[in-house]
């Protein structure tokens, strides 16, 4: 019986337990394939989220030139925020999100990937615009998520500004739905500034159409098994010196880099 209102039933010999956020969203994700969860934070640590994500895109710009950056179609994304701002490692280690994922996919736990996403205003396109997975190019199902997609929400989500659709349990099928079943069944979720919108990255989903005058800002991060390269090495990326706090070591994948030669491979034997 549930513990907040018990739901009418006979026959039923087994129920899951879900009495906490974690519960929820854990079994959210293994039925619809997402969920939402708050991500624990006040309004003085979003608005700092807030100035830091602006503050990023215009390193961004600086660095490597906007009009370059939208000539590779590269200027709605922000590649390793916590390359700019370790602030961004802090968001990366949000305890419900890797709670979640060390439930779901069990054992370690790596950081695959986490780049800040814009969607533009007024109805411009965006890369992200389209229905896909987060493991794209895949079309198989397993027992358990290899990855999942934590999609931090740095603004609200709302239905005018573009909020992520789903097709709801997605990640249960191999091929990409028929465009009548994602017609019937896809939804938006809307979420408020601070939460987390968690995902299996086989559910298949895609970024709706802002038609409000303000980008709507997130970042995406993306959690796997250690056997997945990650999308940008990110030992190599941030140096060894970034960070030495064991844990945070193992989810950047500091301890999963592939040996260059047989004799780095017998040092990893030694550790």
């Amino acid at each position: 019986m549930n513990a907040i209102s018990p739901v009418p039933r006979y026959g039923v010999r087994e129920q899951v337990r879900s009495e906490s956020a974690v519960d929820k969203a854990c079994e959210s994700l293994r039925l619809l394939g997402y969920a939402v969860i708050d991500g624990g934070y006040s309004a003085e640590q979003m608005a700092q989220f807030s100035q830091a994500f602006d503050n990023v895109r215009e390193k961004l710009f600086a660095k490597y030139g906007r009009d370059e950056l939208t000539a590779i179609d590269e200027h709605n994304t922000i590649r390793v925020l916590m390359q700019m701002d370790p602030l961004f490692l802090e968001l990366a280690m949000n305890k419900n999100i890797l709670e979640i994922c060390r439930r779901l996919i069990g054992g370690t736990v790596m950081l695959n990937q986490q780049n800040g996403v814009i969607n533009p205003p007024l109805g411009e396109r965006y890369n992200q615009g389209a229905y896909h997975r987060d493991l794209p190019h895949q079309h198989f199902t397993s027992t358990r998520p290899l990855a999942i997609n934590a999609l931090f929400c740095v603004d609200q989500f709302t239905t005018d500004n573009g909020a992520t659709f789903v097709v709801p349990a997605s990640h249960k099928q191999e091929e990409f739905p028929s465009d009548l079943s994602v017609s019937d069944f896809q939804i938006q979720v809307t979420a408020p500034a601070g939460s987390f919108i968690v995902l299996d990255c086989m559910l298949y989903h895609a970024g709706g159409v802002n038609r409000t005058e303000k980008p709507r800002r997130a970042v995406n991060h993306v959690y796997t098994i250690p056997l997945i390269k990650q999308q940008i090495s990110l030992p190599t990326a941030l140096g060894d010196d970034f960070i030495h706090d064991a844990a945070a070591r193992t989810l950047l994948g500091y301890n999963f880099q592939v040996p260059d030669s047989v004799e780095g491979y017998y040092a990893t034997r030694k550790k």
